[in-house]
C-alpha cells in the first residue's frame, strides 16, 4: 500500500476516528501535527489539488477566527491560504493523503473509500 499521511488534531473526535481506522486496518501512517507542525504553503496548495477543492472550501467556517477576520467575504486563494498558515486551527481536518490524492474524513467513508 502507498504511504498514508494524516493532517491530525488529537483534540478532534473525527481526527481520532480516522486514527483509529487506519490502525485497525494495520497502516502506519505518517502523521502530520498540523496545529504543531503547520504545513508550508506549497503543501497546503498540494493538498487543495489533492482534494480537487479551494482553500475556501477546506476552511473551518465554526471557528471564532473564521468570524472574526469575515472569512465568508475573501475569494483570494492566496490570501485564504496565507491565513490558515497564520492559523492552522482554520484548516478542516482530518485530511489524509494518498498518493497524488486526498480526502477529508468527514464522514469517516470518505477514508474508507480511499483506503480500498
Amino acid at each position: 500500500m502507498q504511504n498514508i499521511e494524516i493532517w491530525h488534531n488529537p483534540q478532534c473526535s473525527k481526527s481520532r476516528n480516522a486514527m483509529e481506522l487506519l490502525d485497525a486496518k494495520g497502516i502506519n501512517a505518517n502523521v502530520v501535527k498540523y496545529l504543531e507542525n503547520t504545513p508550508t504553503k506549497e503543501q497546503i496548495k498540494d493538498v487543495l489539488k489533492k482534494l480537487n477543492m479551494k482553500a475556501s472550501q477546506i476552511l473551518r467556517t465554526g471557528e471564532d477566527i473564521y468570524k472574526e477576520l469575515n472569512l465568508k467575504q475573501i475569494d483570494d486563494e492566496d490570501r485564504l491560504i496565507e491565513i490558515m498558515l497564520e492559523h492552522p486551527i482554520l484548516i478542516e481536518r482530518p485530511i489524509i493523503i494518498k498518493g497524488d490524492i486526498a480526502v477529508i474524513a468527514r464522514p469517516i467513508e470518505n477514508l474508507e473509500e480511499l483506503l480500498k
